[in-house]
């Protein structure tokens, strides 16, 4: 299940990449590209193959990323650090331990 639904985000992301690379620049930014902000979102370009598929792509990116990260952690069962301790050498009160001389140089 998580093999197929990462094959279909690695398709995807590749896909989204692409698209994004393939749109006209509506520029500004780094002043290259000719529009100012009055085409920034005019209905002509709301309306276009490229933005749509940009916005489906992109859609489906962030659903198949949830449910990569939903799936990844439901394999793990929440453990507790006191669990996972290991449990101490007791010494017996009644038999106390001599102590050691320090080592001579």
């Amino acid at each position: 299940m998580i093999t197929v639904i990462l094959v279909i985000h690695l398709v995807v992301a590749i896909a989204l990449v692409a698209v994004v690379l393939l749109q006209r620049s509506e520029g500004g930014g780094l002043g290259i590209g000719g529009g100012g902000m009055g085409g920034f979102l005019t209905g002509r370009s709301a309306a276009n193959l490229l933005t749509r598929t940009t916005a489906i792509l992109a859609a489906v990116f962030i659903v198949t990323s949830l449910v990569l990260a939903n799936l990844s952690g439901a394999a793990r069962a929440p453990k507790s650090i006191l669990q996972e301790m290991p449990a101490a050498e007791s010494v017996p009160a009644d038999k106390p331990t001599e102590p050691t001389a320090p080592l001579a140089r």
